[in-house]
């Protein structure tokens, strides 16, 4: 396997931001993964795992380690062995997750349509348990296979194994950094409806049963890709509200004291929705980050250098990066990192100063 030195990783990240890593290796087998695991800890260097780069903020300085990118390819589907009529998908680590949600909807097959749109790979689905638009990964997931670090074998979890919750599962919280992904197996229903949970979603059944049919897979992850892509979250070639890693804050979860305490702030009721069904769950309730921020004193478009909240939706932190913004007669330079930190700062401290509330950062920091 190839390894590199001092190889540029801006280029691999959607926010287009980071320094070099010491050593950079692809992976496209299994063998592979393990061999430059094995490499890594003959030599004691760190070693990050890459996937698609998505929802990644890696450092001026770099990584000083191994980057290692997962590049495993395949997807093949099987019917479920339990008379479920179920079709279990396994798809490598390393496929693009827009084109696995596409196969499944071409399939007909229902569970993650609502996840149309969402960059990176698939091997980094079960680590943040993504989800969007009343869906989440982990209601689909039926087998997480990675190599344990650890141990240095290859190790298979089942869904329930795998410690699921808002944003989170074992793999980046408290097995973080122990085990790389190199497939994820889905558990899809040939034939199911499409999930109908979000609010733009069911106007959009409501229309359509007005005529007297109902919404396939195909339109809701069209819908899905549309609500993105205003929201400049669909990854579209010279858009500058693409360079950025998706969310960059997580929505928090509070409970009835927090929420009274927000809502003393502010003169209308806060906008709030179901923490989730887990019992940890009961009597807490999901606030928007994007309204805290807002409510915080921030627009969209507000800018910090070239480090800037998204033009079209203030949950996004995006680099402006050498496009040229409204009244400047040259493109701006590449934000940094630092820069992009800076801003999330004031955007916290305000938040919470306002609030008494603090706001997580979703993206994965490499190399600070």
């Amino acid at each position: 396997m190839l390894i590199e030195e001092n190889k540029p990783l801006a280029p691999f990240t959607t926010f287009q931001i980071g320094g070099p890593a010491r050593w950079f290796a692809q992976a496209t087998s299994e063998e592979e993964v393990a061999e430059a695991a094995a490499w890594a800890t003959e030599r004691r260097v760190p070693l990050f795992v890459l996937g698609g780069g998505s929802n990644l903020l890696v450092s001026d300085a770099g990584f000083d380690g191994l980057v290692l990118r997962v590049a495993l390819r395949g997807i093949t589907a099987t019917d479920a062995q339990d008379q479920s009529g179920q079709r279990i998908y396994q798809a490598a680590a390393g496929e693009a997750w827009e084109d696995f949600v596409q196969r499944a909807v071409d399939d007909a097959c229902a569970g993650i349509e609502c996840l149309a749109g969402i960059p990176g790979t698939v091997g980094g689905t079960p680590v943040q348990n993504v989800g969007a638009y009343g869906q989440e990964v982990a209601s689909a997931i039926a087998r997480v296979r990675a190599f344990d670090l650890s141990e240095r074998a290859f190790v298979e979890f089942l869904a329930a194994e795998c410690g699921f919750s808002y944003r989170r599962s074992r793999f980046n919280s408290v097995d973080r950094g122990r085990y790389i992904v190199t497939r994820v197996d889905y558990r899809l229903t040939p034939g199911g409806a499409p999930t109908i949970r979000y609010a733009d979603l069911q106007r959009a059944l409501t229309a359509r049963q007005a005529e007297g049919r109902e919404l396939s897979l195909a339109e809701v992850a069209e819908l899905v890709r549309g609500l993105r892509q205003s929201k400049g979250m669909l990854l579209v070639e010279g858009d500058p509200d693409c360079r950025s890693a998706g969310s960059f804050f997580k929505n928090p979860v509070v409970g009835e004291e927090q929420l009274q305490r927000i809502a003393a702030a502010v003169p209308k009721p806060p906008p709030r929705f179901p923490a989730g069904p887990k019992p940890e769950n009961i009597g807490r309730v999901k606030i928007p980050a994007a309204w805290l921020i807002e409510q915080a004193g921030f627009t969209k478009g507000y800018r910090l250098g070239a480090a800037a909240l998204s033009s079209r939706h203030t949950l996004a932190l995006v680099n402006l990066g050498g496009s040229a913004s409204p009244g400047d007669s040259a493109g701006l330079g590449s934000a940094t990192a630092q820069d992009i930190l800076a801003l999330a700062r004031q955007i916290t401290a305000a938040v919470e100063a306002r609030f008494g509330l603090h706001l997580e950062m979703e993206p994965v920091m490499v190399g600070f």
